[in-house]
């Protein structure tokens, strides 16, 4: 496989749309899925088997016992292609597929040489597609603008789920644990820039804005987390900056 694509699935059983993913592989012959099912207490574990029996070449599904959130999820993910699969580059995406398969697979074109991780940026422009509930947008905005300073980075969006590595970095930085459940996204650029270098980090990443992204209706991160990541990303930058 030229490119793999982890989806961490947690209670996905109502809003997965396998015909997407079908779809996707009937068409797409250089690309595999990993389904990562983080400890789901629904029938997305056999709604995934059942779905990669089909396509046994190119859809893999791997089972967490516990909920271990999207960090260890994806982590787990990523853990399974290193040990089992081989592939140029690794990418990690959202199951509600609100950005799409195609986009992913499109913008990791880009990590081809100097360029070793690409993520997507939800900005909207006149010339995309992007629904966000304005809540989510306005604390998102609050959120990403202590992040970029916090990194010393122009970073516009550090938390879309839509990111894709070169194999080799990818097992550089998804080595150790993350601190967080869900703002481990925060961490990777961390890891990165220890990597890197911050000064290096333009010439060796690249933030592309979306063509299009759709809020899920259902989202798995709850409202309340807002008042809890600022503790999540005091331990991180406490750890990272130490």
């Amino acid at each position: 496989m030229n490119l793999i694509i982890v989806i961490p699935c947690f209670n996905e059983a109502n809003r997965l749309d396998k015909q997407k993913f079908i779809d996707f592989i009937n068409n797409t012959a250089d690309v595999g899925l990993v389904f990562v099912d983080d400890g789901s207490t629904d029938e997305t574990f056999q709604i995934l088997t059942k779905l990669s029996g089909e396509f046994t070449n190119q859809m893999h599904v791997v089972r967490c016992e516990s909920n271990k959130g999207k960090a260890g999820a994806v982590k787990a993910g990523f853990q399974f292609v290193f040990d089992s699969l081989s592939c140029n580059k690794i990418a990690y995406l959202d199951a509600d597929l609100s950005t799409s398969l195609e986009e992913c697979r499109e913008i990791s074109k880009l990590v081809n040489g100097e360029i070793q991780f690409v993520f997507g940026s939800r900005i909207l422009k006149i010339d995309n597609t992007i629904k966000r509930k304005w809540y989510r947008y306005v604390f998102g905005r609050v959120v990403a603008t202590f992040i970029s300073r916090s990194l010393g980075l122009p970073v516009y969006d550090t938390q879309c789920g839509c990111k894709i590595f070169e194999i080799s970095l990818a097992k550089k930085i998804f080595t150790d644990n993350f601190i967080s459940r869900w703002l481990f996204d925060v961490e990777l650029f961390h890891r990165m820039i220890r990597i890197f270098g911050r000064g290096n980090m333009p010439v060796y990443t690249k933030e592309i804005p979306l063509n299009a992204w759709i809020d899920a209706k259902d989202s798995r991160v709850k409202f309340t987390y807002f008042f809890k990541l600022w503790l999540d990303l005091y331990a991180i930058n406490s750890f990272y900056n130490k």
